[in-house]
């Protein structure tokens, strides 16, 4: 099969293109078919050596992706041969992820794919819209609330403008230009604050008539948390999924209200049961048709490393890797 692999850390320039053996599914385990790879910031991280580094001696990357169950290992039912799939955390503990023609995965991460959608859209399902999902919902329902997603026309934070706008809060989203507020309106943010030319704490508490958000989704943990100190209810959420660049704040962190849970997130750690729970709302919802897909720019397996650096240098949407024919 061909592949991308990197054998040491490094910038993009450590991938490389070739052919490997097809791999073998083993017990509990399914062979998928890649038709598309999604490519997200935890990939170029983990390939940099920023996050992780090589917990194996070659390393296909990319957690997420879609494809078609080609094989199947024993105790896995034969008739899921032929089923359309979505896959998420395909490389933690593994070496092998979704960049390549073919991977094998545990049976639990192969998520059948609904008609609704292709499979460049089913790539961009893992991880930011289970990240969205815990960020959200962990917590409990956020139905009535107020909820704040900055970076409204991010992977994750799109997704987490649609959830929580679906489960029936009012949602402000931040953004840094006229294009990415279109897209955060696109996906139901009732509010869209401009941070490059609009005071965020003013506009926020403007909307809210002086009281606040209730539930913080926060792509920059450092770079936002003086805002977030302003503008958080008592008794309110700041669900962390990226740090953003040093310095960190604090610690003892201090708010001006009481009672904020803050809660640091990473989907690759989350329970068993919030990783089900998330799949099986993020599949309802796809079914009802309900969720659209913020897909950016699509390259070939031989460009993979041009790829990469898209991700790196912020471009919008979901990047993917088409690998083989279905879409």
């Amino acid at each position: 099969m061909k592949a991308v692999w990197y054998e040491q850390n490094g910038d993009a320039g450590v991938l490389n293109i070739g052919d490997m053996p097809d791999p073998e599914p083993g017990p509990e385990e399914v062979r998928i078919r890649i038709v598309s790879s999604g490519i997200n910031p935890s990939d170029w991280k983990r390939r940099q050596g920023l996050t992780a580094t090589m917990g194996h001696p070659r390393v296909v990357p990319h957690q997420d992706g879609a494809g078609v169950i080609d094989q199947v290992g024993s105790g896995v039912p034969a008739n899921r041969v032929g089923e359309r799939v979505w896959l998420y955390q395909c490389q933690i503990g593994r070496p092998y992820g979704t960049a390549a023609e073919y991977t094998v995965q545990p049976a639990i991460r192969a998520v059948p794919l609904h008609a609704n959608v292709n499979f460049t859209q089913g790539a961009c399902l893992g991880v930011p819209a289970m990240t969205a999902h815990r960020c959200l919902f962990a917590d409990g329902p956020v139905a009535g609330k107020t909820v704040f997603v900055p970076g409204g026309a991010g992977a994750v934070g799109n997704y987490a403008i649609q959830l929580a706008k679906l489960d029936g809060a009012q949602v402000i989203s931040t953004v840094s230009s006229d294009e990415k507020a279109s897209i955060a309106k696109s996906a139901g943010a009732s509010h869209v604050v401009n941070y490059r030319t609009e005071d965020v704490v003013s506009r926020i508490l403007e909307v809210t008539d002086g009281a606040g958000v209730d539930h913080i989704v926060e792509v920059d943990f450092a770079g936002n948390f003086k805002i977030s100190q302003q503008i958080l209810k008592a008794n309110s959420v700041l669900a962390v999924y990226a740090a953003g660049t040093p310095p960190q704040p604090p610690v003892p962190l201090q708010f001006n209200v009481s009672n904020v849970n803050v809660r640091l997130v990473l989907v690759y750690d989350m329970p068993e049961p919030a990783k089900t729970a998330a799949v099986e709302d993020i599949n309802r919802l796809v079914e009802q048709n309900k969720l659209s897909h913020l897909l950016g720019p699509r390259f070939s397996l031989d460009t993979a490393a041009e790829a990469h650096r898209a991700v790196e240098g912020g471009a919008i949407g979901n990047v993917t890797l088409d690998v083989g024919t279905g879409d």
